[in-house]
C-alpha cells in the first residue's frame, strides 16, 4: 500500500500544543488549512529540537542568501489551543527540515515511527515506499512564529529545581542535591521556589577537609623511654 504524504503548501496554522497538566503533558503538532486538520503526536524533546533547528536554519538562510528573514522573536501572536478533538495521524519518528529556494519556504517533514530501518533519502521525497509523512511549507514569518510559540509551550511545564535543575512537582521533589530526600515545596504567588530550610542548611555546611594538615599533633604526654629534653 503506498504511503500517505499529507502536504500543506500554505497552511493557515502550524503549531505545537499540549494536552494534560504539567508533568503529564502529551505533545502534538497540528497543521490546519481551511477545514482540513492533521495532528501528529511526538515527544517534548522532539519539539525542542525542531524549534532550535528552525531558528538556526532561518539564521543561516539570512546569512548565506541575504534573504529577507525576520529576526528571532519571543512574541507569540497565536495563543489559541489545539483544535479538538485530537486524533493523531501517527507518532513522529524521524523529522526532516529543508529550504525551498523557489518557494522561499521552510519545509518541515514529520515521518511516522516504523518498526524497521528505512532509507532516509526518502525524507522530503515523494517515494512510494516508506513511512507516512506530514510535509508543511512555511514562510519565514510563519516559521519564526512557530518557533516562538513552541518555546512558550515548552516553558509552560513544571518549573526547575534551583538546586538540581530537575522538574518540580507540586507534591514534592526527590532532589539529588539533598540525597534524594523528598521535600514538600511551597510556591509564592509569583511561582518562585521557596525552601529556606534547605538553603540555610547548605549555607552552614563546611568542608572541614579544608583545614586538615599533614602535621602530627603535639603530644605533651611524658614518655619514660624518651631521651631527656635539653
Amino acid at each position: 500500500m503506498p504511503r500517505a504524504i499529507h502536504v500543506f503548501r500554505s497552511p493557515d496554522r502550524f503549531i505545537a500544543g499540549t494536552v494534560g497538566e504539567p508533568g503529564d503533558r502529551s505533545f502534538f503538532l497540528q497543521a490546519v488549512h481551511e477545514s482540513r486538520v492533521i495532528s501528529v503526536a511526538l515527544e517534548k524533546q522532539q519539539v525542542a529540537i525542531l524549534t532550535d533547528r528552525i531558528d538556526t536554519l532561518l539564521d543561516e538562510i539570512a546569512r548565506r542568501f541575504n534573504a529577507d528573514v525576520p529576526p528571532r522573536t519571543r512574541t507569540v501572536t497565536d495563543l489559541s489551543g489545539l483544535i479538538t478533538p485530537i486524533d493523531a495521524e501517527f507518532r513522529v519518528g524521524t523529522m526532516g527540515l529543508g529550504w525551498d529556494a523557489d518557494a522561499q519556504s521552510v519545509v518541515v517533514e514529520l515521518l511516522a515511527v516504523t518498526d524497521g530501518d528505512f532509507d532516509e533519502s526518502i525524507v522530503l521525497d515523494d517515494a512510494d515506499e516508506g513511512p507516512d509523512a506530514v510535509r508543511v511549507f512555511l514562510t519565514t514569518e510563519a516559521a519564526r512564529a512557530f518557533a516562538a510559540r513552541s518555546l512558550r509551550v515548552l516553558s509552560a511545564g513544571r518549573p526547575p529545581c534551583p538546586l538540581c535543575g530537575d522538574p518540580l512537582d507540586p507534591s514534592g521533589h526527590l532532589c539529588v542535591r539533598t540525597n534524594g530526600y523528598r521535600r514538600d515545596v511551597g510556591f509564592s504567588p509569583a511561582g518562585e521556589f521557596i525552601d529556606p530550610e534547605v538553603l540555610n542548611r547548605l549555607a552552614q555546611q563546611v568542608d572541614t577537609g579544608l583545614f586538615d594538615t599533614d602535621e602530627e599533633p603535639d603530644d605533651d604526654t611524658d614518655d619514660p623511654d624518651a631521651p631527656p629534653r635539653g
